[in-house]
């Protein structure tokens, strides 16, 4: 059975996450272009030669010079780039395929290439880790930890207002304590004066 974990998530160009990954899995790796007219995008990992994991161009996948080891195990989750969606699904995942993915997108009005390589800084990378281990698979790193600290600094406020509230009504129940004095007590008080 085929699993495939999508991941939508818009960040600012440039922006670099880690997605671990089980050995067998599909996973996908987020790219958001925005709202522009996509002419190419292209999937690359500088650590082989040639780099590139997908060149998708004209509604087509340009497989020319793409890496041998991702021939029929890629695709793009949305093949007409709707809405600037330029996620890359891998298929049956690897511990070969572990490293840095990066995602370049070719827009409207730039100059036509005829080379398959996009010469433009990358939108995103992507450190993908394949680990046998892995119990979060596909999850993206870099907003777990947000909501980790967050969870942990709420903890933190409820246990820190429980405790004030306690002292506070511990205080409060010794002052609305009046003393209890007997009518012996006040005789004597009375003939001081």
């Amino acid at each position: 059975m085929e699993k495939f974990v999508f991941l939508f998530i818009l960040l600012s160009p440039a922006a670099s996450d880690v997605v671990r990954v089980k050995p067998g899995d599909d996973v996908t790796l987020p790219c958001q272009a925005g709202d522009v007219f996509i002419r190419a995008v292209e999937w690359s990992r500088p650590d082989l030669e040639p780099d590139y994991v997908l060149f998708y161009r004209d509604g087509l996948s340009d497989p020319t010079h793409q890496h041998p080891s991702f021939k029929d195990r890629v695709q793009l989750v949305d093949r007409e780039l709707k809405d600037g969606d330029v996620s890359l699904i891998l298929k049956n995942v690897s511990s070969n395929d572990a490293g840095t993915y990066e995602c370049r997108v070719h827009t409207a009005g730039g100059s036509r290439r005829k080379r398959a390589i996009i010469e433009t800084e990358p939108i995103r990378r992507i450190e993908l880790e394949v680990s046998a281990s892995g119990s979060n698979s596909g999850d993206v790193e870099e907003g777990n930890y947000g909501l980790y600290y967050g969870l942990v600094a709420a903890f933190v406020l409820v246990c820190l207002a429980a405790v004030g509230l306690a002292v506070f009504w511990k205080y409060k129940r010794h002052t609305d304590k009046k003393p209890e004095h007997s009518a012996a007590d006040e005789a004597v008080n009375d003939q001081l004066l």
